[in-house]
């Protein structure tokens, strides 16, 4: 630990992406662990957030307070829930800090209010944080916009824990937004969530979802472009969730000199 180490939040600090991320900061050089935040009432509040991380005691208690751990932070790393998020957002905005958000779900009011605050934080939201699935994604985009879409179809798989409460994942909405790009859509008019029962042929250039749940997976992903007599399958597999909060980590720390905004992983790695 540095003087010049960036003072990052935690919200969330007692859950598996939360305790993920409280070791990931006191792994990684250039970070330290300021302040670990539960909502009010959690059993997790007045904790030393590295035992809780399995760290052994690091002098950091969890806190229901964040706009008191925010205003003396640099950044906030948030995996929470949409309602949670949003509030951060505009607490980040209050103390003019950088707010990394990987939380999905988000409605479409959820984001316009993200958006808002990004005019006095430096936010760096998206539904996935792994360099490999922002450079699927990236692909996904060529590929969609090489395959002609009277002869290619598209759709996305993806599977997660029985735990995961949103459907489609963020990411696979990642996925299916870039693929959208590609074929100079937008995806809200062209995205089939649901098939059951008789539904006739499938409707050209759209791009369905299929959503799986089972177990303990992390995040199986494929994007599928399904041609005349040929497959061509895109696919990512996270083992770890570490691979998402490494990610988070290198976000805030490229977003801390940064313009007050709404960014991306693209941005970060230079992808967009």
């Amino acid at each position: 630990m540095t003087a010049g180490d960036m003072k990052l939040v935690v919200v969330g600090a007692g859950g598996r992406m939360g305790q993920t991320l409280i070791r990931t900061i006191h792994a990684i050089a250039g970070a330290r662990l300021f302040a670990a935040v539960e909502r009010p009432g959690s059993p997790f509040v007045g904790k030393d957030a590295g035992e809780l991380a399995g760290l052994g005691p690091i002098g950091v208690e969890v806190t229901d307070r964040p706009l008191e751990a925010f205003v003396e932070a640099e950044g906030v790393l948030d995996f929470t829930a949409p309602a949670a998020t949003v509030e951060f957002a505009g607490l980040a905005a209050q103390a003019r800090i950088v707010h990394v958000i990987g939380t999905t779900g988000c409605s479409a009011d959820d984001d316009a209010k993200i958006a808002a605050a990004a005019r006095h934080a430096r936010i760096v939201k998206s539904g996935n944080m792994s360099l490999g699935v922002n450079l699927l994604s990236v692909m996904a985009e060529q590929a969609a916009r090489a395959l002609d879409a009277a002869d290619w179809d598209i759709e996305i798989l993806e599977m997660h824990h029985r735990h995961k409460v949103d459907a489609p994942s963020g990411t696979a909405l990642l996925l299916g937004e870039a693929a959208a790009r590609g074929r100079g859509i937008a995806l809200a008019d062209h995205s089939v969530r649901v098939r059951d029962g008789h539904t006739g042929a499938r409707a050209p250039g759209t791009i369905g979802f299929a959503t799986l749940r089972g177990g303990s997976v992390v995040g199986e992903h494929s994007v599928l472009l399904a041609g005349e007599g040929e497959l061509v399958t895109l696919s990512h597999s996270a083992g770890d969730r570490a691979i998402f909060a490494r990610g988070a980590v290198k976000a805030a720390l490229w977003a801390r000199d940064r313009k007050p905004g709404l960014y991306s992983m693209l941005d970060v790695l230079g992808l967009n």
